[in-house]
């Protein structure tokens, strides 16, 4: 049992552990019981193949500039994933045993992620709208250049990070699905509603490690989460480019682009932070020492200092062509 001054990050995360290995399986799917990419693709060991992909382009035509290019994005991003695995293994603390319940959830996380950027790699090759070279040259780039999401080595600042990017995911992916949808593909709506599912587990995955740390390391969680806020949580390919683009522009025109739909907006960003400092109950946490409670303050205050920013902000105009599209 973990006692008050028992708090280094180590010792909390290994009292975690117990939690974590008995909730191990309402975490994670059983890979018997998982969707695969292949459920809701064209079966090309069918003859009926030719005639149900031509039906997945047909449909594929509705989507416009905006939405395929925040599509192609986001499996950009998904793409990365050996940057996300080899990040979190480079958290202190976090994974000294290969076999600890910290390890097995990497793993298991991973492999559910995986999955992701094999269904919409595939859907995208099958819509016959993408450049495939100049798609997979930019996720090629995005792992090659890695990236830096201010959590340095520290699990408190990365749990925090992963319950901000995994809750905006999951409302990327539902968006692009709902869209597709009221252009008549019916069938990457699905495919982006059942990505989102995962995501919006994932969340509440992460966000419940941050809860159970504030309820042994307070101060240090509050001051972890004051830290990544005040160097605003960035998405994992914010150094997204393509072919002879400088690091990190082609991220920006996509972001625009997601703004222009309402897919993903700054105004989404500060509703995500109301939505943790509600569910982690930020306001009735005790015990904090002076710092932390400077932190919490900061903390409560920004909601209002963010929204007054993006009320400001206008919306972004169509100005860009993405070498992904033709």
């Amino acid at each position: 049992m973990i006692t008050a001054n028992m708090t280094s990050r180590g010792e909390v995360l290994q009292h975690m552990e117990g939690f974590l290995k008995e909730n191990l399986g309402t975490f994670l799917k059983s890979v018997e019981t998982s969707w695969q990419p292949s459920d809701y693709l064209p079966d090309s060991r069918l003859d009926t193949f030719f005639d149900e992909v031509k039906l997945l382009r047909e449909r594929a035509k509705e989507l416009s500039y905006d939405l395929l290019a925040v599509l192609i994005g986001d499996t950009i991003t998904e793409e990365a994933l050996p940057n996300y695995e080899a990040w979190f293994h480079q958290l202190d603390d976090l994974n000294r045993d290969p076999d600890n319940g910290w390890a097995q959830w990497i793993r298991g996380w991973t492999a559910e992620e995986n999955r992701h950027g094999d269904l919409l790699n595939r859907y995208l090759y099958l819509s016959g709208r993408v450049n495939m070279r100049e798609f997979e040259v930019s996720t090629q780039y995005l792992i090659a250049d890695g990236f830096d999401l201010g959590t340095a080595h520290d699990p408190y600042r990365a749990f925090v990070y992963t319950s901000y990017q995994e809750t905006a995911t999951n409302l990327s992916h539902r968006r692009v699905g709902q869209l597709a949808r009221k252009v008549g593909d019916d069938g990457l709506s699905k495919i982006c509603g059942m990505i989102a599912g995962d995501e919006n587990r994932h969340a509440r995955v992460y966000k419940t490690f941050v809860e159970k740390i504030f309820e042994v390391d307070p101060s240090e969680m509050m001051l972890a989460f004051e830290d990544m806020m005040r160097k605003k949580i960035v998405m994992p390919a914010h150094y997204m480019r393509e072919m002879g683009v400088e690091m990190g522009k082609t991220f920006g025109h996509f972001t625009d682009a997601a703004q222009r739909l309402g897919v993903y907006t700054s105004h989404d960003y500060t509703d995500i932070l109301d939505t943790l400092i509600t569910d982690w109950k930020i306001d009735q946490i005790t015990g904090l020492t002076g710092a932390a409670e400077n932190a919490r303050e900061y903390i409560m205050a920004l909601p209002n200092r963010l929204r007054r920013v993006a009320d400001r902000m206008s919306v972004p105009k169509l100005e860009y062509k993405f070498k992904w599209i033709e």
